[in-house]
């Protein structure tokens, strides 16, 4: 039996192709439901494990962190509750939201990653820890190009030199920001995107987020955003003082230029054709560059 005819056995609609989504195939049904299922021939492995990502929403099901519902499972796909709200990045997507509303949702998001990693980890799951995120990256790192990562040689051997003792593990979203958090008004309505979770070390969720608090870790792509709190704001909404913070904040920079460089690659080499990418070197320089004066700080 083909996908849409267990959805439409199941969930008693067609699907219809949900613009945006990222990890596996993304489907809503009725507008009540999402799908997301393995594509055909493709592994159920890191973004296509969509079970994974079930499992972990139905963790949270009934927490302080707001998430999806899980509607129903099978060996390939699973469905949840279309949330209502809207996703923006003040600094790096096209919006008409108010710096003040920006600022509200930037507020309410570091309280909310509080509260996820309040929730505590998910249970069997492999503990992730800073080396192993420096490790990791640094691979992505080093299959960039050289001339598209200036200084990344530098940055990697900082890291590398004082690696922080990991926290107690948590539940790591892996990708937190503004947007990947549903909003209505100011109430943060869902968290979604879980494609990359882990247990690991919860100062890796906050270096992520801070950066897309200032549109200047972008150059020629982000927008300035009035009002937006700094890092210092946002870690004092967080609620908890955390040590070795410069290393994290560091490390999401680096990933981030390595992401970036990744992508830029692929679109040279022709795997993966969308010409914006070539707007990537001034901030794979910045963040490059920003995150050795971190660490020199």
């Amino acid at each position: 039996m083909s996908l849409a005819e267990q959805v439409r056995e199941r969930l008693g609609g067609e699907l219809e192709v949900l613009p945006g989504g990222h990890s596996g195939l993304t489907y809503t049904v009725k507008n009540k439901y999402v799908v997301k299922a393995v594509p055909p021939g493709q592994k159920p492995v890191g973004r296509n494990d969509v079970l994974r990502q079930a499992r972990v929403l139905q963790a949270l099901a009934g927490s302080a962190v707001p998430v999806p519902g899980v509607i129903a499972t099978d060996e390939t796909w699973f469905a949840m509750e279309f949330a209502d709200g809207e996703a923006f990045e003040p600094v790096l997507d096209d919006h008409d939201l108010s710096p003040e509303l920006a600022r509200t949702r930037m507020l309410e998001a570091a309280s909310l990653l509080r509260r996820l990693h309040d929730a505590g980890p998910v249970p069997g799951e492999p503990r992730a820890t800073a080396a192993g995120e420096l490790e990791r990256w640094s691979r992505t790192m080093h299959a960039v190009p050289a001339e598209l990562r200036p200084g990344a040689e530098d940055l990697l051997e900082l890291l590398a030199e004082d690696v922080p003792d990991d926290l107690p593990p948590v539940l790591v979203h892996g990708d937190f920001r503004l947007g990947n958090i549903l909003f209505a008004g100011t109430r943060a309505t869902a968290v979604v995107d879980w494609e990359i979770w882990s247990t690991g070390d919860p100062r890796t969720d906050l270096g992520w987020f801070l950066l897309f608090a200032d549109h200047r870790n972008f150059p020629a792509l982000g927008t300035p955003v009035p009002g937006l709190p700094t890092e210092a704001e946002l870690l004092d909404e967080y609620g908890r003082a955390l040590p070795e913070m410069a290393w994290f904040r560091a490390l999401g920079r680096m990933k981030m230029a390595a992401i970036m460089g990744h992508n830029l690659r692929r679109h040279r080499e022709g795997k993966h054709h969308d010409p914006d990418q070539e707007r990537l070197p001034p901030t794979i320089a910045a963040m490059i560059r920003s995150a050795v004066d971190i660490l020199r700080s």
